[in-house]
């Protein structure tokens, strides 16, 4: 099994491009923990939530066929559903944009049924620096794709970061999917 799967060119430029626009027509919130709570220290990114956008139900649907490729091809996860919109998150470096290490599950009714993360890079990788996903699987650290369209899935219990954004503006569409507690 690999802990962290990458799936190159998932979605194409053009595709990312229409849903950063999409994203960029609307109202952002301040990107919140588990809990619903804010600390820039921890996280400082802005987010939009996909259900809020008309039009981009192909967006869900492709993620839904990836997310399902991925865990009967590599984790195996008893799966039931994606009970949370994707959210799209934009870290800005003018506002220190960043992610410290965290993982996804955690006390929250839904964040603890999190089984497997999907990370849609939306950014061309020349439109900002810094802004690394890094997942920490194990003792070693695996830095994903950041070409545009790229996906990156791992279990929702991975540890993982985004570094802070030092130029540019850096865009990412993340989901999760859900299913019974892991035991």
């Amino acid at each position: 099994m690999t802990i962290v799967h990458a799936i190159p060119a998932s979605f194409s430029v053009l595709e990312c491009e229409r849903i950063v626009a999409a994203v960029e027509a609307e109202q952002v919130d301040d990107a919140l923990l588990i809990g619903r709570n804010k600390d820039h220290n921890l996280r400082n990114a802005e987010v939009v939530w996909m259900d809020k956008l008309d039009g981009m139900e192909w967006v869900m649907d492709r993620l839904i066929t990836l997310v399902r490729d991925c865990n009967r091809d590599q984790f195996d996860f008893d799966l039931r559903e994606f009970a949370e919109s994707p959210q799209v998150a934009r870290y800005d470096a003018a506002k220190a944009g960043h992610f410290s290490w965290h993982s996804d599950i955690g006390d929250g009714h839904l964040a603890r049924q999190r089984k497997l993360t999907l990370v849609l890079q939306l950014s061309k990788p020349d439109a900002y620096q810094g802004g690394k996903l890094e997942v920490m699987p194990s003792a070693h650290i695996v830095t994903a794709n950041r070409a545009q369209g790229s996906v990156c899935i791992f279990p929702s219990f991975a540890l993982h970061q985004v570094t802070p954004v030092t130029h540019g503006l850096r865009h990412s569409l993340t989901v999760w999917a859900h299913g019974p507690v892991f035991r």
